[in-house]
């Protein structure tokens, strides 16, 4: 009996985490945070808000001080700073008396010995560091893991991050290790097993630690949305290779982007369509834009001057009235996907914010001045 006690406790904490994603809303000019049945899960009560990071937001009180605050809505760090970075690797950067500085979780200065000449952000558990002329990283306890040797680096992603070294670009592991040595005159990041790289104007795959050149390619794009192909251009026109560096859909548009679910956004002339990934047309070209399918099975088009949503027959599903963007409202939010995600969509309506499902439904026929995303 306790052990099945036991089972529904943690059944129960497991689904109640994946319950506790929150969404930044605004509301008469004030912030709070919905759920996905569109109620407030922390009412709309601070000047500015930001989205979650793992458990603790930023906020802002009346008087203009940041602090952060749990999935309650409660004080965590009281606003106290004039500046405040997300928390990442449980660091954070905060702006007091115009110094930067690192807290941890319970608002506690740490790693207040970091003789970097700027002070970067955590991520995934290491940032980036900076002495005389080089740029390295150090780890979450402020040692020194790679020495700044490097002329420019980027955070870890994937396990990787790009560094120039010279003039050369390559990508190290979090040892220091060389993944790919610099000798490129650019790379991408570590993504789904791919890595694109170019030597001059030769650009092609990184495969089993060698370059291997796509003749004629005079550009790649990476493998972030789809690991087994992506699109490149040739001739000036986009078509898409596979991981081995194949064509599989011989370059003949303006533009392209990502298949996913089997079916990819192409643009001939001024109309965008679908193809699969054998280069046959699926969905007519009769579209101003096109995006990717979400794994919801729907793709938001445009039609006219507003977007709609196709299924992958090319039928409307959801009529062609809303507004779309990726970046939301938040000047600090990056990477946020268009469309479908989980069974829901942000569109603007006019000029109110809401969130639909795949029915074309509006969630909890809520409206709000301005939403983000689900975190």
């Amino acid at each position: 009996m306790k052990t099945k006690c036991l089972l529904l406790i943690c059944l129960v904490t497991v689904l109640t985490s994946f319950a506790q994603e929150l969404a930044l809303a605004n509301a008469d000019g004030k912030f709070g945070y919905i759920n996905k049945t569109g109620n407030w899960e922390i009412e709309p009560q601070f000047k500015v808000a930001k989205n979650f990071s793992g458990d603790l937001a930023e906020a802002m009180n009346d008087n203009k001080k940041w602090g952060y605050i749990n999935r309650k809505g409660e004080w965590v760090i009281e606003p106290q700073f004039d500046k405040t970075k997300e928390f990442n690797s449980g660091i954070a950067l905060v702006l007091n008396n115009k110094n930067w500085g690192y807290i941890n979780t319970k608002g506690e200065p740490v790693l207040t010995n970091i003789s970097s000449e700027k002070l970067y952000d955590f991520e995934n558990g290491y940032a980036i560091y900076r002495k005389d002329d080089g740029v390295g990283f150090i780890d979450t306890n402020g040692k020194v893991v790679i020495e700044p040797k490097f002329k420019k680096v980027f955070n870890f992603e994937n396990g990787y991050a790009k560094v120039l070294e010279g003039e050369k670009w390559g990508l190290i592991d979090t040892s220091g290790n060389y993944f790919v040595k610099t000798e490129y005159d650019g790379v991408s990041n570590f993504y789904n097993g791919n890595v694109v790289a170019n030597k001059g104007e030769s650009y092609g795959l990184i495969i089993n630690g060698e370059f291997k050149e796509i003749p004629g390619a005079e550009k790649i794009w990476d493998f972030s949305v789809n690991g087994t192909n992506t699109y490149a251009k040739k001739n000036d026109k986009i078509g898409f290779i596979d991981s081995e560096g194949n064509w599989i859909v011989e370059p003949q548009y303006d533009k392209a982007r990502a298949f996913i679910n089997g079916l990819a956004p192409v643009l001939k002339g001024k109309e965008w369509g679908y193809i699969n990934t054998s280069g046959e047309v699926v969905i007519p070209f009769q579209y101003r834009d096109a995006e990717i399918f979400s794994e919801d099975g729907l793709a938001a088009i445009k039609v006219s001057k507003l977007w709609g949503f196709i299924n992958d027959k090319g039928e409307m599903v959801i009529e062609d009235k809303y507004d779309i963007t990726a970046g939301g409202f938040s000047i600090f939010q990056k990477n946020n996907q268009k469309g479908f995600y989980n069974g829901l969509a942000r569109v603007k309506d006019k000029k109110s914010w809401v969130y639909i499902n795949t029915k074309g439904e509006v969630l909890n026929n809520m409206t709000f001045e301005n939403l983000e995303l689900f975190k």
